[in-house]
């Protein structure tokens, strides 16, 4: 309203003045005098229009008002003679430098439309009878425009019935017509000046009821009245961007006068101007500057021209807009795919089955082996002088050669190994078999076997394998030798059983290809051990003899499992008894290999341990339960010291002895990686175990754009592959040698028992290949996706290429993208909504809880027993591998996340703050309509309070139906803004580096503990306050100010004969009235009961 009024007052005194001034003219005082009667109520009647109106925005509604005064001095121009002409021609020129510009940005997620999982995407604008046409995007799902247009406003007044269309199509070339893709409509009371103007997505919307749409369309909409920007007729517009830059001409538009006493003429041809906007970061104002000379310009500028239509504005529509706060790079976002896979190709989500029928492996692009089997030999001549042969097979096609191990004086040997060779790179039509002898000088071949790859066999699962055959050796002329080879040769798919055993030639090393380098190339399956809590309850002790007989001992225990210890705290046994009743935890993995051995130790002096006595269990005689049922209690012998071996512990035996509960903890779930990525949830007892609620497929496509990690051969490459994990099946691709492209169409399937958990696929550089790096042997991350199986609809298929960001201590760094395939298909639709209403872990969880401490440091445990597990497999999964998947540094401090952490809980309470804002606005009646509105409303509920809760959950519903339009189509991914990586300072990425305890100088860590000091100052400002808020509201009752608390009571008293006599609604509508009142009625300062408040005691007087 302040805006209103200003800008009412402002052309309010620039009608005066042109009053005055033309006061020569006529020197009659009457005429002046009923000019000014009129002016008054020209100023009822805006204040009229004003309220209509309420929700233009301030240049909108001086504009407005500018039109209505020229109505009125056009109707009343009879009676007001004494206004010169030029007065009305100014005010006429001035509504006509008013345009609309709309600068449209870019479209992100439009759908495919032409065949090829592509669009050729523009866009046609509609506004006020006029029409634009942007340029064509060849080929892209994800196009970027940035060109401007201006649109002539006939009518200023006229302009929030105005609808400004955005209509988005796919060109097809062949043809020359376009189909449908989307349409944005916005209302005239949307239409804001360009400084208030920002770049919104707006969803696309539907043309019809069966239209299928998808996709943003990201626009500026502003209005200026510039006059420095004319309309223009501009040249014919081009097809494609490419032709748009190179023939570009200036030619303007005459102007074409018009009288406005007359009616006003319709112009045969509505024009307007086109800029390109290639920096709009680069824009401080709104002022489009041109040279009127056309020399004068340096830059190519395009011209469009606005074909005349006939407007039919349809009715207002809400615009739903998504918020543009977490928007990252368009390199770092999700880009959804269309891939032709097994089952046919991926469009929007559902299969498009081929003519072929679908395999098993229907995520995955299908992709051709040649296998070859290689099973014995039989009866291989003696080839060295002491009669024997050292046989092994090379298997060949083109340049690819693959090694079976080799026996030493074997002439019937076997392998039993299979090779697998990629169809797609194969440059040869025969395969080659070859038997060598193993010398040390040269290898000698033994004997041939050809086959033509053409005549090889093609084999589908479920057929049954191929049968092996055998061979007759050939010498290289093709004459029979002695010795037979079986062989069994078929082409195959990845579906194959042979697969993941198999030697394959898209991971042959240049560098290395013995079988030891070989076994870590393959892909394989893994299972995590089934953890285990181990609870020792640690009673008492009796009949203890200390080394000393001089002094009461200072015992306490000491147990281990493995590489775990723990204590408990000491206790001074005056009477050779000892009293703790404390537990201890340990994580064990099945099957159990480490015993439990507790020692009783004196602590004779600092930093020095005597041992009393010891007992060993086995953990496989340990009683296990599935509940809080109670243990019963047992007491050991406590053996001596001296002995090592356990059977002569058993022997030696003394009147010490140890009294414990110890038992395996199965109602709980062993947490191995982070409480928030968490990817099973079940409890460690089977029998506590629920069917599963459906079945996860992933297939791992392909990488693109990786970067390099080693340099071989004096260029950049990498050695990469993918880990999978969910729940306790762990899937590893195999090993794509020297290929920054890789393609590996693996398929893996799990089984979901729980909704509310996370899918992690990574991505890593084998370093076990050749040469040491300078990171040791340890592989090397890339990056790795995080899914949400919540976040998946049933049955759909997300194929969507992720980008892979890692933070490096010099930022944040894209090193890739990973093309996955996902499918979540729901087995027991009831038994899924059923885990909604069930806790999120096991019931001991909740009934005997841990504490934080004993969490993270039980997951620690568990985190090095998994990697020690998985790290025997073969080929072994690493250390560093099973760490990054487990985010086993995600407790760490960091300055970067503690800011991403503050600002999702500022997004949080975003919403509340907006209500809190919007309700200050009626209070201050900033719009009287809307407010009064609000006090009818609650008017309403406050007569009617039963109405109260069914109107908020009506409320909440249909807008999580209206939401439903606009779901999120693709799981979420990584956001670098949401995690505030994106301008973090060095310093504190170096310090989220840092190791733990830190490795940095004095200096260093004196800087930034300084730094720490601070933050936490503020932090304990804070809580200091909300401290002192709520001791005052003790101090109510307290009597700590006597004379507040007195007031206090008396003002209680009386509210509550107030209140019984009256009826409450009427209490509330007069306490909701009176919040809402008038500004009118205001003051500045604060209320009565806030200053009360503030002078209430608080216990700060009582702080050193």
């Amino acid at each position: 309203m302040f805006y209103f009024f200003r800008a009412y007052d402002q052309s309010q005194l620039k009608i005066l003045q042109r009053v005055k001034n033309d006061e020569s003219e006529s020197k009659t005082t009457s005429t002046c005098s009923f000019f000014f009667f009129l002016l008054a109520l020209y100023q009822m009647a805006a204040l009229l229009f004003s309220s209509s109106c309420i929700t233009l925005s301030s240049i909108t509604t001086s504009h407005s008002q500018l039109a209505f005064q020229s109505s009125l001095l056009r109707a009343f121009s009879g009676t007001f003679s004494h206004i010169s002409f030029y007065k009305l021609t100014f005010l006429q020129h001035q509504m006509s430098n008013l345009k609309l510009g709309v600068d449209v940005v870019s479209a992100h997620n439009l759908l495919p439309k032409d065949g090829q999982g592509s669009s050729s995407a523009f866009v046609e604008l509609y506004f006020d009878g006029q029409k634009y046409r942007t340029t064509i995007k060849e080929k892209d799902l994800n196009p970027v425009w940035n060109e401007s247009f201006y649109f002539n406003i006939s009518d200023p007044s006229m302009l929030h019935f105005h609808t400004l269309e955005a209509y988005v199509y796919n060109n097809i070339r062949g043809t020359n017509t376009r189909a449908f893709l989307g349409k944005v409509c916005l209302t005239g009371t949307s239409f804001v000046p360009y400084s208030d103007a920002v770049v919104l997505h707006y969803p696309l919307e539907k043309r019809g009821i069966f239209s299928r749409v998808r996709g943003e369309l990201g626009l500026k909409v502003y209005i200026t009245d510039d006059p420095s920007i004319k309309s223009s007729i501009p040249a014919p517009a081009v097809e494609s961007s490419a032709t748009n830059e190179s023939h570009v001409t200036h030619i303007h538009a005459q102007t074409v006068q018009s009288s406005v006493m007359k009616d006003r003429v319709e112009s045969s041809r509505h024009t307007f101007h086109h800029l390109p906007n290639p920096n709009l970061h680069q824009q401080d104002h709104h002022h489009h500057h041109h040279s009127s000379d056309p020399a004068g310009h340096h830059h190519h500028v395009p011209k469009h021209i606005a074909d005349e239509m006939k407007p039919e504005p349809p009715p207002p529509k809400l615009v739903r807009m998504y918020s543009a706060a977490s928007a990252q790079p368009v390199d770092f976002a999700l880009k959804e795919t269309s891939p032709f896979l097994g089952g046919g190709r991926v469009v929007g989500g559902r299969v498009i089955h081929a003519d072929k029928a679908a395999s098993t492996y229907d995520l995955v692009e299908r992709m051709h082996f040649l296998y070859v089997r290689v099973v014995k030999a039989r009866e291989l001549p003696s080839v060295d002088v002491t009669g024997g042969i050292d046989p092994f097979v090379e298997v060949k096609v083109g340049n690819y050669k693959g090694i079976t191990k080799h026996f030493e004086k074997k002439q019937n040997p076997e392998w039993n190994q299979v090779f697998a060779f990629s169809r797609d790179r194969m440059q040869a039509s025969i395969l080659e078999v070859v038997i060598k002898d193993k010398s040390m000088v040269k290898d000698e071949t033994v004997g041939i076997v050809r086959f033509d790859i053409n005549e090889v066999p093609l084999r589908v699962p479920p057929d049954s394998p191929l049968a092996p055959q055998w061979y007759r050796l050939e010498e290289k002329k093709g004459d029979k030798v002695k010795g037979e080879l079986m062989l069994a040769v078929w082409i195959g798919t990845q579906a194959d059983e042979a697969f993941s055993d198999a030697w394959h030639s898209d991971a042959a090393t240049p560098v290395d290809s013995s079988p030891a380098t070989f076994a870590v190339l393959r892909s394989k399956v893994y299972h995590s051990p089934r953890l285990w809590y181990v609870r020792v309850n640690i009673v008492e002790a009796q009949d203890l003899v200390p080394t000393e007989k001089n002094r009461f001992p200072d015992v306490y225990v000491k147990a281990q499992i493995g590489h775990q210890v723990l204590k408990t705290k000491p206790c001074q046994a005056r009477t050779l008894n000892a009293i703790w009743n404390e537990d201890l935890l340990f994580v064990a993995a099945e099957p159990f290999e480490d015993h439990l051995v507790l020692s009783v130790e004196d602590r004779v002096a600092p930093g020095k341990d005597e041992i009393i006595g010891r007992v060993i269990i086995p953990l496989n005689s340990v009683d296990k339960r599935a509940d809080d049922r109670m243990i019963h209690s047992r007491w050991f012998n406590l053996e001596k010291p001296v002995a090592v071996d356990v059977d002569q512990l058993k022997k030696e035996k003394f009147s010490s002895r140890i009294h414990l509960r110890v038992c395996l903890d199965g109602g709980y779930h062993v947490l191995d990686e982070s409480t928030h990525y968490s990817s099973d949830l079940r409890p460690t007892a089977k029998q506590l175990w629920r069917p599963p609620i459906g079945v996860l497929e992933l297939g791992i496509l392909n990488a693109v754009g990786l970067h390099p990690m080693k340099t071989r051969d004096g260029r950049g490459t990498s050695d990469t592959y993918c880990v999978a994990k969910y729940g306790h099946k762990w899937v590893r691709t195999r090993t794509l040698v020297d290929n920054l492209s890789p393609k590996y169409n693996e398929q893996y399937t799990w089984e979901v028992f729980d909704p509310a958990t996370v899918l992690t696929v990574g991505v890593f550089d084998n370093s076990q290949l050749g040469e040491k790096g300078s990171n040791g042997n340890k592989d090397l991350k890339i990056g790795k996706v995080r899914i949400r199986i919540s976040t998946l609809e049933a049955g759909r298929v997300y194929t969507h290429s992720y980008p892979l960001l890692v933070l490096h201590p010099t930022g944040v760094k894209k090193m890739g993208e990973l093309h996955l395939a996902i499918r979540f298909t729901c087995i027991s639709f009831v038994n899924m909504l059923y885990q909604y209403s069930r806790p999120l872990l096991p019931k001991m969880h909740y009934v005997r809880p841990f504490s934080v401490m004993q969490l993270d440091m039980l997951r620690h445990q568990a985190v090095n027993i998994v990697a020690a597990r998985l790290g025997r497999a073969e080929p072994p999964l690493r250390k560093e591998v099973i760490e990054y998947m487990s985010d086993v540094d995600s407790h760490l401090w960091s300055m970067r996340k503690s800011k991403a952490n503050f600002f999702r809980l500022m997004t949080v309470f975003s919403g509340l703050l907006a209500i809190g804002k919007w309700f200050g606005d009626i209070c201050m009646w900033k719009n009287p309509i809307t407010t009064v509105l609000v006090h009818v409303l609650f008017l309403m509920l406050a007569c009617l309070p039963e109405l109260i809760l069914p109107t908020v959950f009506l409320y909440m519903f249909l807008i999580g139906v209206w939401n439903f339009r606009y779901r999120p189509r693709y799981p979420p991914h990584m956001n670098t803004k949401v995690s505030q990586a994106e301008a973090v300072h060095p310093d504190e990425l170096d310090e989220e580096f840092d190791t733990f305890p830190t490795s940095k100088s004095p200096e260093l860590v004196r800087m930034r503990y300084d730094r720490l000091r601070s933050v936490a100052g503020r932090i304990q400002t804070v809580i200091g306050d909300i401290a002192t808020q709520g001791e005052r509201f003790q101090a109510l009752l307290s009597w700590r100010d006597p004379r507040a608390t007195a007031i206090f009571i008396t003002f209680c008293l009386i509210a509550a004969i107030v209140l019984f006599v009256t009826p409450f609604q009427v209490i509330a509508a007069l306490a909701g009235f009176y919040a809402m009142r008038h500004p009118r009625f205001r003051y500045r300062l604060p209320a009565v009961p806030i200053n009360f408040f503030r002078r209430l005691p608080a216990r700060t007087d009582s702080m050193l």
